[in-house]
């Protein structure tokens, strides 16, 4: 406590350097790091649910995900390759 007061009092901040604005907490590579971590959050909670309430086992969890990877690559693959050759538009 006394090397916060100290550190306050001496005025010791103003020698150390500011964080870059890449690293602020309101930019874009800290929301997205947030976004993944919530993300990670929510991946753990289906694995939780799907194998404690619905009985899955744990290996089927994981097939559940691989096969969603599978598919969401497969959706965004074909999307990706749509918007390329205005197959949409």
């Amino acid at each position: 406590k006394s090397d916060f007061i100290n550190f306050i009092s001496d005025q010791e901040w103003k020698s150390i350097e500011p964080v870059s604005s890449w690293f602020g907490p309101s930019s874009f590579l800290m929301s997205s790091m947030s976004a993944l971590f919530q993300l990670s959050m929510w991946i753990r909670h289906c694995h939780n649910y799907l194998t404690e309430n619905v009985g899955i086992p744990v290996w089927g969890s994981y097939a559940v995900f691989a096969l969603t990877t599978l598919f969401s690559g497969l959706v965004l693959g074909l999307v990706s390759e749509a918007l390329e050759r205005d197959w949409l538009v």
